[in-house]
């Protein structure tokens, strides 16, 4: 996991044959790194077919996921831990990296009250199994702390870092995400910081998750932060751009967030590329898209 990489999110959350093919082919032709693979449906997906356009295609593949209600570690431990292993073991068959995201719950849990010792108990207990899977698959398991109107639990990088101190093992790393940290860090450059010495992963998402650049988030604090830290993990490009209908409960996306997914890919991914650049980020030079005549891409 380093360097530009993009949530399949953009075109897909099915994650079928079809889909694998598009979304892995348009990631390589846009010069990215790796490809994030939302886990929504598990029984829909090939992972020989989409190890095999990994590889043919020469991308990375990250894997992630937010637990279904049935499988909240808050409440019930031993559900969420099979869960996150059956997970691993698709990410492992698919030839990824990593599986990250809310690996902890949902982004519709809320109780309505401040967390429990309980609660972080029974996280403890889920993340503390799924990560010792993880690391007999040869796989990282990331932390994403969500807004507190997704999930009353990890909200900070502060405390992603606290529950991974707590259980103590180093196939755990934070997963921090631009959209989330916009509501609840003082300041971006605090929560990477706070994070610094387990932070492996990053959503680059806008404050109204469309096209980077064009939105409130302070991407100079955000870069300079994370060139003082010497980052050099993956920077995943998320924007819901192209989230199907049916999931606007889910993120509460009641209106289109950009132009569509080629605003994002082209002057989104642009504006991005330059700021790694500007602030020195030892993956800045990675590759750039080929064929963007073909493609009909806009670059800034």
């Amino acid at each position: 996991m380093q360097g530009f990489g993009i949530h399949a999110s953009i075109w897909t959350m099915d994650w079928n044959r079809q889909n694998a093919e598009h979304a892995i082919t348009a990631a390589a032709a846009h010069g990215l790194a790796f490809i994030e693979i939302p886990l929504v449906d598990m029984t829909a997906i090939n992972a020989a077919h989409s190890r095999t356009l990994l590889e043919a295609h020469g991308v990375r593949g990250v894997c992630s996921l937010v637990l279904p209600q049935a499988a909240w570690a808050s409440v019930n431990p031993e559900a969420a831990a099979e869960h996150l292993c059956h997970a691993l073991d698709l990410a492992a068959a698919m030839g990824c990296e990593a599986l990250s995201g809310v690996t902890f719950g949902g982004t519709n849990e809320r109780t309505g009250f401040p967390p429990t010792a309980a609660e972080y108990d029974n996280l403890a207990r889920a993340l503390d199994v799924a990560g010792r899977h993880a690391r007999a698959k040869g796989l990282l398991l990331g932390i994403e702390p969500v807004n507190r109107y997704e999930n009353h639990l990890l909200n900070t990088a502060r405390q992603a870092v606290d529950l991974i101190e707590r259980i103590g093992l180093d196939t755990l790393f934070v997963h921090l995400d631009t959209f989330h940290m916009a509501i609840e860090e003082r300041g971006f450059a605090n929560g990477i910081l706070d994070a610094r010495d387990h932070l492996k992963y990053m959503h680059m998402s806008e404050s109204h998750r469309g096209t980077p650049g064009d939105g409130n988030v302070d991407w100079d604090a955000i870069f300079s932060a994370l060139a003082a830290i010497g980052f050099a993990g993956g920077l995943a490009v998320e924007s819901f751009a192209g989230m199907p209908a049916r999931m606007a409960g889910d993120i509460s996306l009641w209106r289109p967030v950009s132009e569509g997914p080629e605003a994002v890919l082209g002057r989104g991914l642009a504006f991005l590329r330059d700021k790694a650049a500007q602030y020195g980020l030892s993956f800045a030079a990675s590759a750039t898209p080929v064929g963007e005549e073909d493609l009909h891409v806009r670059r800034a």
